[in-house]
Protein backbone atom coordinates (compact mmCIF):
# COMPACT_ATOMS: atom_id res chain seq x y z
CA UNK A 1 0.00 0.00 0.00
CA UNK A 2 1.31 3.82 -0.47
CA UNK A 3 2.44 5.31 2.37
CA UNK A 4 -0.31 6.57 4.46
CA UNK A 5 -2.43 6.08 2.10
CA UNK A 6 -5.41 4.24 3.99
CA UNK A 7 -4.59 6.56 6.75
CA UNK A 8 -5.38 9.47 4.24
CA UNK A 9 -9.11 7.83 3.66
CA UNK A 10 -9.50 7.05 6.71
CA UNK A 11 -8.99 10.84 8.37
CA UNK A 12 -10.94 12.31 5.23
CA UNK A 13 -13.82 10.02 6.50
CA UNK A 14 -14.01 9.81 10.19
CA UNK A 15 -17.76 8.47 10.03
CA UNK A 16 -16.70 5.33 8.10
CA UNK A 17 -16.43 2.36 9.99
CA UNK A 18 -13.31 0.62 10.36
CA UNK A 19 -14.00 -2.47 8.40
CA UNK A 20 -14.19 -0.24 5.40
CA UNK A 21 -10.59 -0.01 5.19
CA UNK A 22 -9.49 -3.43 5.25
CA UNK A 23 -8.39 -3.63 2.10
CA UNK A 24 -9.29 -7.44 1.94
CA UNK A 25 -12.43 -8.02 -0.63
CA UNK A 26 -10.73 -10.33 -2.85
CA UNK A 27 -13.43 -8.76 -5.38
CA UNK A 28 -12.26 -6.48 -8.09
CA UNK A 29 -14.42 -2.91 -7.95
CA UNK A 30 -12.39 -1.19 -10.40
CA UNK A 31 -12.46 -3.53 -13.77
CA UNK A 32 -16.06 -2.98 -13.85
CA UNK A 33 -15.70 1.10 -13.98
CA UNK A 34 -13.41 1.42 -16.87
CA UNK A 35 -14.35 0.96 -20.60
CA UNK A 36 -11.80 1.26 -23.60
CA UNK A 37 -13.18 5.36 -24.13
CA UNK A 38 -12.56 5.68 -20.64
CA UNK A 39 -9.37 4.19 -20.84
CA UNK A 40 -6.59 6.99 -21.53
CA UNK A 41 -2.86 6.83 -21.86
CA UNK A 42 -0.34 9.21 -23.05
CA UNK A 43 -2.39 12.36 -22.97
CA UNK A 44 -0.77 15.84 -21.66
CA UNK A 45 -2.71 18.53 -19.87
CA UNK A 46 -1.59 21.83 -18.77
CA UNK A 47 -2.72 21.25 -15.40
CA UNK A 48 -5.32 19.52 -12.93
CA UNK A 49 -8.00 22.27 -13.51
CA UNK A 50 -7.50 20.86 -17.60
CA UNK A 51 -7.44 17.47 -16.41
CA UNK A 52 -10.87 17.93 -14.99
CA UNK A 53 -12.30 19.42 -17.30
CA UNK A 54 -11.51 16.60 -19.78
CA UNK A 55 -12.65 13.84 -17.04
CA UNK A 56 -15.92 16.33 -17.13
CA UNK A 57 -16.25 16.61 -20.61
CA UNK A 58 -15.85 12.83 -20.98
CA UNK A 59 -17.78 11.66 -17.99
CA UNK A 60 -20.75 14.00 -19.47
CA UNK A 61 -20.34 12.79 -23.35
CA UNK A 62 -20.32 8.59 -21.82
CA UNK A 63 -23.01 8.85 -19.32
CA UNK A 64 -25.51 11.54 -20.42
CA UNK A 65 -24.69 13.90 -17.42
CA UNK A 66 -23.80 17.65 -16.86
CA UNK A 67 -20.25 18.75 -17.21
CA UNK A 68 -20.14 21.92 -15.44
CA UNK A 69 -21.63 19.47 -12.42
CA UNK A 70 -18.58 16.92 -12.58
CA UNK A 71 -16.14 19.34 -13.08
CA UNK A 72 -17.37 21.56 -9.73
CA UNK A 73 -17.65 17.99 -7.83
CA UNK A 74 -13.91 17.15 -8.98
CA UNK A 75 -12.79 20.84 -8.61
CA UNK A 76 -14.65 21.34 -5.06
CA UNK A 77 -13.31 17.65 -3.43
CA UNK A 78 -9.92 18.91 -4.41
CA UNK A 79 -9.87 22.12 -2.71
CA UNK A 80 -10.33 20.02 0.26
CA UNK A 81 -7.06 18.58 0.00
CA UNK A 82 -4.89 17.04 -2.86
CA UNK A 83 -6.32 13.40 -3.80
CA UNK A 84 -2.69 12.80 -4.87
CA UNK A 85 -1.77 9.78 -2.82
CA UNK A 86 2.82 9.79 -3.84
CA UNK A 87 4.31 7.58 -5.88
CA UNK A 88 3.14 9.18 -9.16
CA UNK A 89 -0.58 9.14 -8.23
CA UNK A 90 -3.61 10.95 -7.50
CA UNK A 91 -7.47 9.65 -7.28
CA UNK A 92 -9.75 12.59 -8.10
CA UNK A 93 -13.10 11.38 -7.34
CA UNK A 94 -16.54 13.19 -6.64
CA UNK A 95 -20.33 12.45 -6.03
CA UNK A 96 -22.75 13.36 -8.96
CA UNK A 97 -26.67 13.47 -8.21
CA UNK A 98 -28.27 11.70 -10.71
CA UNK A 99 -25.61 9.10 -11.70
CA UNK A 100 -27.08 6.04 -10.90
CA UNK A 101 -23.49 3.41 -10.06
CA UNK A 102 -19.59 4.40 -10.23
CA UNK A 103 -17.89 5.09 -12.63
CA UNK A 104 -14.09 5.86 -13.39
CA UNK A 105 -11.38 6.75 -15.70
CA UNK A 106 -8.27 5.71 -16.16
CA UNK A 107 -5.22 8.12 -17.58
CA UNK A 108 -2.08 7.73 -17.92
CA UNK A 109 -0.31 11.67 -18.40
CA UNK A 110 2.46 11.86 -20.70
CA UNK A 111 3.61 14.51 -19.20
CA UNK A 112 3.60 13.97 -15.42
CA UNK A 113 1.10 16.98 -13.20
CA UNK A 114 2.14 19.48 -10.08
CA UNK A 115 -0.48 17.65 -7.81
CA UNK A 116 0.36 19.07 -4.46
CA UNK A 117 0.99 15.19 -3.58
CA UNK A 118 2.40 14.21 -0.15
CA UNK A 119 5.54 12.77 -1.31
CA UNK A 120 6.11 16.39 -3.78
CA UNK A 121 6.33 13.77 -7.09
CA UNK A 122 4.44 14.69 -9.80
CA UNK A 123 1.22 12.67 -10.87
CA UNK A 124 1.16 10.45 -14.13
CA UNK A 125 -1.13 7.62 -13.03
CA UNK A 126 -4.66 9.04 -12.29
CA UNK A 127 -8.15 7.24 -12.01
CA UNK A 128 -10.92 9.70 -11.63
CA UNK A 129 -13.94 7.92 -9.56
CA UNK A 130 -17.29 9.67 -9.82
CA UNK A 131 -20.00 7.62 -7.82
CA UNK A 132 -23.84 8.45 -6.74
CA UNK A 133 -24.65 11.47 -4.51
CA UNK A 134 -25.59 8.98 -1.92
CA UNK A 135 -23.15 6.64 -2.29
CA UNK A 136 -21.18 6.13 1.09
CA UNK A 137 -19.61 2.38 2.03
CA UNK A 138 -19.29 1.61 -1.72
CA UNK A 139 -17.29 4.92 -2.81
CA UNK A 140 -14.75 4.31 0.15
CA UNK A 141 -14.28 0.30 -0.48
CA UNK A 142 -13.49 1.82 -4.37
CA UNK A 143 -11.30 4.34 -3.54
CA UNK A 144 -9.69 1.13 -0.47
CA UNK A 145 -9.05 -0.90 -3.24
CA UNK A 146 -7.35 2.07 -5.89
CA UNK A 147 -4.58 2.62 -2.91
CA UNK A 148 -4.43 -1.12 -2.62
CA UNK A 149 -4.35 -1.29 -6.62
CA UNK A 150 -1.70 1.65 -6.88
CA UNK A 151 0.26 0.79 -3.83
CA UNK A 152 1.69 -2.64 -5.65
CA UNK A 153 5.16 -1.51 -7.21
CA UNK A 154 4.57 -4.42 -9.94
CA UNK A 155 1.51 -3.29 -10.99
CA UNK A 156 2.45 0.49 -11.35
CA UNK A 157 5.19 -0.01 -13.38
CA UNK A 158 3.37 -2.31 -15.95
CA UNK A 159 0.65 0.52 -15.67
CA UNK A 160 2.97 2.72 -16.81
CA UNK A 161 4.62 0.73 -19.78
CA UNK A 162 1.32 -1.41 -21.41
CA UNK A 163 0.92 -0.21 -25.12
CA UNK A 164 -2.31 0.23 -25.16
CA UNK A 165 -6.15 0.72 -23.32
CA UNK A 166 -6.83 -2.87 -24.44
CA UNK A 167 -4.11 -4.11 -22.55
CA UNK A 168 -4.65 -1.89 -19.46
CA UNK A 169 -7.95 -2.91 -19.11
CA UNK A 170 -7.30 -6.60 -19.30
CA UNK A 171 -4.25 -5.97 -16.66
CA UNK A 172 -6.88 -4.67 -14.46
CA UNK A 173 -9.51 -6.98 -14.85
CA UNK A 174 -7.31 -9.52 -14.04
CA UNK A 175 -5.93 -7.79 -10.56
CA UNK A 176 -7.33 -9.14 -7.36
CA UNK A 177 -7.01 -7.39 -3.88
Amino acid sequence: MLPGAAQRLRSNNPQAPDSIFSFTTGMNLIAPLITPDTTLLDLSFSSKKKLFEHAAGLFAQTYDLKSSDIFTSLFERERLGSTALGCGIAIPHGRIKGLNDACGAFYRLKTPLEFEAPDDQPVNLCFVLLVPKDANERHLQILGELAQLFGDDVMREKMLSIADASELIALLGAWSS
